[in-house]
């Protein structure tokens, strides 16, 4: 492997993304005591246009635009993304270079006082930033009333703890990155709520020729991981999916077998299909383009195309 003194990450600049690029840090220094390694934080459009649903502007790749500008023009070395805010095709030059372990995938759910989703009254205020935690949220208790919330966890959190919500949804895997898992009331099963593609694991993007990054990073890849993480990602891909759409799904492993749950919603939740895929860790991609065309003979279609057609 070549070597080189200097190393530098880029990443947003927002408190959970910080403590993800200092934790791939500290695993590089870790088998490369010697590399100098530094940090860089690039704001995305998805950080500067806060009030505003990422439906109406664009979807995921927001937030990761000017950061793979930035891997590109060689400003930065490497990029730590969460994985469910990566679009399911990367631009030419750039790749998945390390898939590390997954944190847990659930989705949280923060009540005020420490309500249960069962126990939210009547017609109770959800907040969620996330189409799919809105379409599963209504198919699952039609007399909610779900609102965007967008904002870092901080500004949600403190909405919350201000009566503004009587309950909010966030991503588990940050939570308990940061240490506010405390703040969590109960995690939604999956049977209630699937997780978006990629959640709770991170994405480590490197430029395809550059061989020192990816065979440095490549000592923490976790192969699990990786299987579930390309099994969720070719089902968005089939389905063209992003954040407009409320699309969901989640492989598990299983020894050498792989199990994916994807599902497809419409925005009021009312429309609903759901289905699971299974076969060897080894098709893992196959396996999410045959749930997606699964779920598209099974009445996803339309969904989809309604959505659309009109998003």
């Amino acid at each position: 492997m070549a070597s080189r003194s200097h190393l530098v990450i880029g990443t947003r600049g927002s408190q959970l993304a910080l403590w993800q690029a200092e934790w791939v840090k500290s695993q590089i220094l870790r088998v490369a005591p010697d590399l100098e390694v530094s940090l860089t934080r690039i704001q995305t459009s998805g950080d500067k246009i806060q009030d505003v649903p990422l439906a109406k502007i664009g979807g995921k790749g927001l937030f990761v635009k000017e950061i793979e500008e930035a891997l590109l023009n060689g400003s930065i070395d490497l990029a730590v993304h969460s994985m469910k805010d990566m679009p399911s095709v990367l631009p030419d030059g750039l790749q998945i270079v390390c898939v590390p372990e997954r944190e847990d995938a659930r989705d949280a759910f923060l009540g005020h006082k420490g309500v249960t989703l069962d126990q939210l009254p009547q017609g109770g205020k959800v907040g969620t930033s996330s189409l799919r935690r809105q379409s599963q949220l209504m198919y699952y208790r039609k007399d909610l009333q779900v609102e965007m919330l967008r904002g870092n966890l901080d500004t949600r959190l403190r909405k919350l703890q201000d009566g503004q919500f009587d309950a909010i949804l966030l991503a588990g895997a940050g939570l308990k990155r940061l240490g506010w898992d405390h703040h969590v009331t109960e995690y939604l099963s999956v049977d209630i709520c699937l997780p978006a593609i990629g959640q709770g694991a991170l994405g480590l993007e490197g430029r395809t020729d550059d061989v020192f990054v990816r065979e440095l990073v490549s000592q923490f890849e976790h192969p699990p991981t990786r299987v579930a993480v390309d099994a969720e990602r070719a089902f968005l891909a089939r389905l063209e999916g992003g954040c407009q759409v409320p699309i969901a799904g989640h492989a598990t492993i299983h020894g050498e077998t792989v199990v994916l749950e994807g599902l497809v919603a419409s925005l009021d939740g009312q429309q609903y299909v759901r289905k699971s895929q299974s076969g060897m860790g080894k098709d893992a991609a196959t396996i999410g383009i045959q749930l997606a065309e699964q779920l598209l003979e099974n009445g996803a279609a339309p969904i989809l195309q309604e959505i659309y057609g009109t998003a």
